[in-house]
Order: structure tokens, then C-alpha cells, then sequence
């Protein structure tokens, strides 16, 4: 197997665009069976005045954990980014690595991705990539979290 072949994707919170609020459709990853998650923040365009945050735009974009899905999530220590994105880091990537063979929950998210003080705006997406199977690594583009695979 190709070792990029050998990790699962899945999307946090897809591409759009926010002004003032908590970005839509923020979900949750299921880590379960993999040894290593990375966070990647992908911005397009940031307003001058705007900024990306957790929950409000001037906190910095950090991973929280759960063991259920609707639970009650908290802050993983150390999965932060140093500071909110700001309106001078659009077309950027941001990551955050996490150690799954610590111990953490099952469930991890951002903490609400949140932008404001601009119009449009920020526009964000987030996308967590899962590493290291336990045992065999997924079999088919679907189990890579993929619609389709193109393999040339």
C-alpha cells in the first residue's frame, strides 16, 4: 500500500465563508483504531479586521475532546494554535498534531471556529487526517473517508 493510502480523512468543517459567529457544521472526528490525528486549518481569504478563533475571533483555534459523541467536550492541553489566524494569514495552512497513543478520548473537534470584525468576513476550512492504524489501514476510498480514489 502507498502510505498516504495508509490514513483517513475527514472533514471538521467544510470550506465557507463567516462574518460574525461560530462557523457551521463543525463536527467531530472518530479516532478510534488510529495512532495519530493532525488538525490542518485552511484559510482562503481574511478580511482586514477579521480574524479566526475558537469561539470568539481574538482565542486562539484549539482541539477539544470527548469520549461520546453529543457529550461534554474539553480543551486536549497543548492542542492549541499560538494565537487567533489573523486578517494577515489568509491562503494558509495551520496544524495541530495530536499523540492518539496518549491518553485522550475518542472523540475529538475545534472548539467552535468563530470568526468576526470583518465583512464577508474569513473563510475557513478544517479537515483532520488520521495516521498510524491499529492493524490494517483502510481498505478502499471509503475507508480513507474519500468519495472517490484516482490511483495513476
Amino acid at each position: 500500500m502507498i502510505e498516504v493510502q495508509n490514513m483517513k480523512i475527514g472533514i471538521l468543517t467544510p470550506p465557507q465563508i463567516h462574518n460574525n459567529g461560530d462557523f457551521t457544521t463543525n463536527t467531530y472526528i472518530d479516532t478510534a483504531g488510529w495512532g495519530h490525528l493532525r488538525v490542518l486549518f485552511a484559510t482562503g481569504v481574511i478580511t482586514a479586521g477579521a480574524a479566526i478563533g475558537s469561539t470568539a475571533e481574538g482565542t486562539a483555534p484549539l482541539i477539544e475532546e470527548c469520549d461520546t459523541t453529543g457529550g461534554s467536550y474539553t480543551a486536549v492541553t497543548g492542542a492549541a494554535l499560538a494565537d487567533a489566524i489573523a486578517d494577515t494569514e489568509d491562503g494558509l495552512l495551520f496544524a495541530i498534531d495530536i499523540d492518539l497513543a496518549k491518553s485522550h478520548k475518542r472523540y475529538m473537534r475545534v472548539q467552535a471556529p468563530h470568526s468576526g470584525d470583518g465583512t464577508p468576513g474569513a473563510a475557513l476550512a478544517i479537515i483532520g487526517i488520521l495516521s498510524r492504524p491499529d492493524g490494517n489501514g483502510p481498505a478502499n476510498a471509503a475507508g480513507m473517508g474519500l468519495t472517490e480514489l484516482v490511483t495513476a
